[in-house]
């Protein structure tokens, strides 16, 4: 009676392991499974009483495949989160580069302004070209005109500021869309600069370098003008002197209005840089 007991037992053993461990294999789609199953070995009978069974049964959570069991929905990938980065990022670039622009046009236009209230360059001149003929200032209306003021017995800084004010018209006729800008070289030494000194001195330069001259009252009167200090020194034995004056270059609108001006510390770079910011915000005040 008792061998007929225990063979029972063990094949109603065999099926609970079964059924169990078939449990241990969460269906898809479901949130739980059984993850720990400790079953103990069945011990012999003794004294003629059935075995005394145990089953112990742990579960734990689990969630969807790739959850980490937590069962928690994912959020965004890392590509998502990089490409989310990588927009904000842009937006805000292109807003910080336009509040930029705008910041520099503004200081552009009060830097125009306040160059137009101090009455630079106000009224006509007449001078003679390197070619003998006669030019005003309204010769130049609607033209971009970059100006300096020097003789051409300077030993040294007219040659070179000419340089550098050829080297940015150079640059600006280099880019196309551009309008012309007329490079111009008035004298502040009419004693010595005729028409026929300054032909063979502004060749040097550009062909299109335009030399202008005159007598000493109306070299006198554009210099004025444009608030040019000149002062010719001593002569030495060979009757050479040095002409001592105010060093800069000035930009003049299509208008005819003196616009901005650069000194010694502005590169040929900085000048066409600001020429041209000059040209895409100009606006006539003449129509």
């Amino acid at each position: 009676m008792h061998l007929e007991c225990f063979h029972q037992l063990m094949h109603e053993h065999r099926s609970i392991r079964l059924v169990l461990l078939l449990a241990r294999t969460p269906r898809a789609g479901q949130g739980q499974g059984l993850s720990r199953l400790q079953v103990p070995a069945l011990p012999r009978p003794q004294g003629g009483r059935a075995p005394q069974m145990g089953y112990r049964l742990w579960s734990v959570r689990q969630g969807p495949a790739g959850t980490g069991g937590q069962g928690q929905p994912r959020g965004p990938g890392l590509r998502a989160r990089l490409l989310i980065t990588a927009l904000c990022g842009t937006g805000l670039a292109g807003v910080w580069l336009a509040m930029r622009a705008e910041k520099e046009r503004g200081r552009q236009r009060r830097r125009t302004e306040a160059l137009r209230q101090a009455s630079v360059g106000q009224g006509d001149f007449d001078l003679l070209d390197h070619r003998g003929h006669a030019r005003c200032k309204a010769d130049f209306r609607g033209q971009w005109v970059l100006l300096y003021f020097g003789f051409t017995h300077c030993p040294d800084v007219c040659p070179d500021e000419l340089e550098k004010l050829v080297r940015a018209v150079r640059q600006l006729e280099a880019e196309p869309g551009l309008p012309p800008v007329q490079p111009i070289f008035i004298t502040v030494d009419p004693e010595r600069d005729t028409v026929a000194a300054m032909a063979r001195y502004v060749q040097d330069f550009h062909p299109r370098l335009l030399g202008l001259t005159g007598s000493p009252e109306q070299v006198a009167q554009v210099s004025r003008s444009y608030r040019v200090y000149y002062s010719a020194g001593p002569k030495d034995e060979d009757q050479d002197y040095i002409v001592d004056h105010s060093v800069a270059i000035y930009l003049l609108s299509p208008d005819g209005l003196f616009t901005d001006y650069y000194g010694r510390a502005q590169s040929a770079e900085q000048i066409a840089a600001s020429v041209r910011r000059h040209m895409v915000a100009f606006r006539s005040v003449l129509h």
